[in-house]
């Protein structure tokens, strides 16, 4: 072997290494991108169900209202269980039992939903329950103002006592 064939030998090899290095680099940054997108669609999914949690929740509430006045169905027929979003009903001791289901109703979507509220109107012999709550704010938005419904979700169902 000459020394030039030697020289063109050792050159070649260099080169090929040089290569390997930035394949390598090409592949981490395609693999951190991939590994950036699985994190966000993993976000993107805890959010998802959260919301499906709280959906969940505001039609359990609103079937637990229903149950109650089907119990006390003669007051719900007269209209005891109408009530406004934003009204409370204030329960002292010897309170009549519709004022307990309302009282403990409204506190428990309070408790249960973020900024829970929830309404009760009568036509005829069919009820139209509503449970609304606030939407969780997402990162880079700002507080609502009062008034602002634009963060407000909503569920209505119909039910006849």
């Amino acid at each position: 072997m000459s020394l030039s064939s030697a020289v063109g030998l050792r050159y070649r090899h260099l080169g090929t290494r040089g290569f390997t290095l930035v394949e390598v680099l090409v592949t981490m940054v395609i693999l951190s991108v991939g590994l950036l997108g699985i994190a966000a669609l993993h976000t993107a999914s805890l959010r998802n169900n959260l919301d499906s949690a709280l959906r969940s929740q505001a039609s359990v509430l609103a079937a637990d209202i229903a149950d109650r006045m089907r119990g006390n169905r003669d007051e719900a027929l007269a209209g005891n269980y109408d009530i406004a979003i934003g009204a409370t009903r204030t329960v002292i001791a010897g309170s009549p039992l519709v004022d307990r289901d309302v009282k403990a109703w409204k506190d428990l979507l309070a408790q249960a939903l973020p900024n829970g509220d929830g309404s009760i109107a009568r036509t005829g012999d069919v009820f139209t329950i509503t449970v609304q709550w606030g939407e969780r704010l997402r990162q880079g938005e700002t507080a609502v103002v009062a008034g602002d419904t634009s963060n407000t979700l909503a569920f209505q169902t119909r039910t006849q006592i």
